[in-house]
């Protein structure tokens, strides 16, 4: 995007006082840069940086006639939005979607987008979604949203899979700055925990269970949490970089009692970027 395009897009977004309800609230502010100096604006909260990505995916990926993966959480969010959009004026005809879980199952049919599963679209031409960490080699922890399982079978099956994140999801290494969700059988549960947290590749990780509501891995309640597909899910906390994370994502992968985890290895087409400077696309 040339600096005109990234200035105009900001301005454009800056007159717009809605925020979705389902977004978090407005987290730390990123300073003006040059192409929003330039449009005259003050600089974007974290949520209309969520926005912007958001809102681009659907721009610059999905094109009429297209199989559709809808991501979960609060940047998802808002390519979801931008799709219902498009679909109601028009630009964008004869999309179906599958969604990857049942907040964005119910915020698509809110408005208006036709819905399929994988059962009869087992193709896709794109997925969009965010992360909640991303590594230089565009390697993801994805799940913290508690939608892992389903975000990773629909995503795993798009011809193109497009994350949109705000700068703060960058990291030179996985695992310190946001813990690694597993998600995992209820039946022997605690067996299942001590074996991950045993396991050579997640050495030293605080495996901790997660409680109260599925959607988030902040402890909110009593109840141990269960996911949209009635499992549990374990958060792995990491001190350090996870050294190899392919490795570990096998490793997780073959333990009796791990249905899946939140690494999405080499699945990554592109990442969309929004920070202090504007939007940036990095290609895999």
């Amino acid at each position: 995007m040339t600096m005109k395009l990234v200035a105009t897009a900001f301005a454009a977004l800056a007159t717009q006082q809605h925020v979705a309800a389902f977004a978090p609230a407005v987290g730390r502010g990123y300073s003006a840069s040059s192409a929003l100096r330039m449009a005259e604006t003050t600089a974007l909260s974290q949520d209309e940086l969520k926005k912007m990505v958001g809102y681009k995916s659907v721009d610059d990926y999905v094109e009429s006639g297209m199989v559709v993966g809808l991501g979960t959480g609060s940047t998802a969010y808002f390519a979801v939005e931008r799709l219902g959009e498009k679909l109601k004026s028009g630009d964008l005809k004869d999309i179906v979607a599958i969604p990857t879980s049942v907040r964005t199952k119910e915020q698509a049919e809110e408005l208006g987008i036709p819905l399929v599963t994988l059962d009869t679209h087992s193709k896709l031409d794109v997925a969009i979604d965010g992360a909640d960490e991303v590594d230089p080699d565009l390697n993801l922890v994805k799940g913290g949203g508690g939608a892992l399982l389903r975000e990773k079978m629909v995503e795993v099956c798009a011809d193109k899979f497009i994350v949109i994140v705000d700068e703060s999801k960058l990291c030179d290494g996985l695992g310190p700055g946001f813990p690694l969700p597993v998600e995992i059988t209820p039946f022997c549960h605690e067996h299942t925990l001590r074996t991950i947290a045993a396991l050579p590749t997640c050495e030293g990780c605080d495996a901790v269970l997660r409680m109260g509501t599925s959607s988030s891995n902040v402890p909110d309640g009593d109840d141990i949490a269960v996911t949209d597909n009635g499992n549990y899910i374990v958060d792995l906390h990491f001190k350090e970089a996870i050294k190899d994370a392919p490795a570990m994502a096998t490793e997780l992968k073959n333990t009796v009692g791990v249905v899946d985890h939140g690494l999405f290895c080499g699945m990554t087409t592109a990442v969309i970027i929004a920070g202090s400077d504007g939007i940036s696309v990095k290609e895999a």
